[in-house]
């Protein structure tokens, strides 16, 4: 029995009939590559069933403590139901990329079960009407509460889930031993929330005595200015830790409860090509420089693009091992420079600003937020939690995923598509996933905010196109000749 983090207890506080905090990936899958050819339902089935040993959250389910005095616990139960947590629908005729959009924001808008372990996985077929992939695909899209996983535990447990090649490595030749908690009895749960008052006091000791300190070294590394007498100088470098306010835009308001999405993918041979162009430009910096690209042009011809640039919340990982799943996750709100119309100018200016950006928050703590979710009644955080997203107009959010091909029941994942979460003043999520060469980029809004997603991914492939293009035509820096050693021939 594990009792939740501050972090993960608020991905559950904070859900609203409105926001369900979980996460999703849509992956489709080639079945030529599968023994004979084809797929069936039990099958995948199969896979399942003998692959869930290896992951122990597919097993975890909630247990509460009486009202509500502490933070819930994650018990280890039997062998998760599968015909409960794997669903077998189909697209109806035609079976085009559209529909499929549509059926899976469907799926997404629907909260997860709190009786059962937080996950469910749909697999979807009829893909008949979609280019480029060959006959018989199939989809699945597997949907994990954040309380459960963040980015980088969500794709651990994709590896996991998943088999390197398209036999059934990893099955077992005999049932895996499972190991199950007792079920806690009210009692038990009560004692351990008065057990862990003293403890509790101690660590809102240790968060108070640890902010404390930081602030008196930001104080102490400004006190030579100050006592030269600049204030406007003390006074600009501690503005300058406070990030701007967020414009207003339609992503401002509170989210509907209906979800759309979209999303496409980007070569990493072509982000190099880009990166080749623009010394120190990394995959983030190309990532978030698409995404307030597509904003810019999606508001500019709505006659809506403030001035100021819009504001992200980008998260960065804490964490060094994914295998623990839950939340060791930061996040920096950057600009995504909305405001820069050449892409080039735009690149390098997220550029510098993602730098500055983690640097302000690094003056505090990446983990401070962490720390104070860990003490925080879960209500005060829950409202902490709220707050910053209203303070940002977007999620901009980058995984690093598998390398090379995984398998389902021997067929070929061909792309992984990640499906994240708006939120009540952020109601705009960009989620990108790097898999097998390609970066396969998310696009998650409402269907108030966002009514036609199919003209926003059109302002996305724009925004990418162009800074391709415009990476493309900058000259390429000349290479010093090399100077050919002569050798002196031997004499006989």
């Amino acid at each position: 029995m594990q009792q939740l983090s501050g972090t993960d207890n608020v991905m559950l506080f904070a859900e609203r009939r409105n926001i369900y905090n979980h996460v999703g990936a849509l992956m489709v899958y080639d079945v030529t590559t599968a023994p004979g050819g084809k797929v069936r339902f039990k099958d995948i089935v199969r896979h399942f069933d003998a692959r869930m040993h290896l992951h122990p959250l597919f097993r975890r389910r909630l247990v509460q403590v009486p009202f509500g005095l502490d933070r819930p616990y994650w018990v280890a139960d039997e062998e998760p139901d599968i015909e409960y947590h794997l669903r077998h629908i189909a697209l109806p005729k035609p079976g085009d990329w559209r529909q499929l959009m549509i059926q899976v924001a469907r799926l997404h808008s629907r909260p997860l079960d709190r009786a059962h372990p937080l996950w469910e996985a749909y697999v979807i077929e009829g893909l008949d009407n979609i280019p480029k992939l060959p006959p018989g695909a199939f989809a699945m899209f597997l949907k994990i509460h954040h309380a459960v996983v963040d980015g980088m535990a969500a794709v651990h447990l994709m590896r996991e889930l998943h088999a390197s090649t398209p036999a059934a490595d990893g099955w077992p030749s005999s049932p895996p031993t499972i190991h199950m908690d007792r079920e806690p009895t009210s009692i038990e749960l009560l004692a351990r929330s008065l057990e862990s008052v003293p403890a509790r006091a101690g660590r809102i000791a240790q968060v108070s005595a640890r902010i404390g300190k930081r602030l008196l070294a930001a104080g102490r590394d400004q006190w030579p200015e100050l006592s030269r007498g600049g204030f406007k100088a003390v006074s600009d470098k501690v503005a300058d830790l406070i990030p701007a306010p967020a414009p207003a835009t339609r992503f401002s308001g509170p989210v509907s409860q209906h979800r759309v999405v979209e999303g496409f993918g980007m070569p990493l041979s072509r982000i190099a090509r880009i990166r080749g162009k623009v010394p120190g430009a990394t995959i983030n910096d190309v990532f978030v420089t698409v995404a307030g690209g597509a904003v810019r042009k999606y508001l500019e011809a709505r006659g809506e693009l403030p001035e100021e640039s819009l504001s992200g919340l980008m998260p960065i990982s804490l964490r060094s091992d994914a295998s623990a799943g839950g939340n060791e996750v930061a996040g920096v709100p950057v600009q995504v420079r909305s405001d820069v119309a050449d892409p080039i100018e735009r690149l390098l200016a997220v550029r510098e600003e993602s730098i500055a950006s983690k640097a302000r928050a690094e003056k505090l703590g990446l983990d401070l937020l962490k720390s104070l979710f860990e003490v925080l009644p879960p209500i005060a955080a829950s409202g902490l939690f709220l707050q910053i997203a209203r303070s940002v107009n977007l999620t901009v959010s980058n995984v690093r995923g598998p390398d090379r091909p995984i398998y389902l029941a021997g067929a070929k994942a061909m792309c992984m598509y990640p499906v994240s979460i708006p939120a009540d003043g952020a109601g705009l999520n960009f989620t990108a996933v790097t898999y097998n060469g390609v970066m396969w980029l998310s696009m998650v809004s409402c269907r108030t905010m966002l009514p036609d997603p199919g003209v926003f991914l059109e302002c996305t492939q724009a925004s990418w196109n162009e800074l391709l293009a415009a990476a493309d035509a900058i000259p390429a820096p000349s290479k010093p000749r090399r100077k050919v050693a002569t050798r002196r021939a031997r004499r006989a």
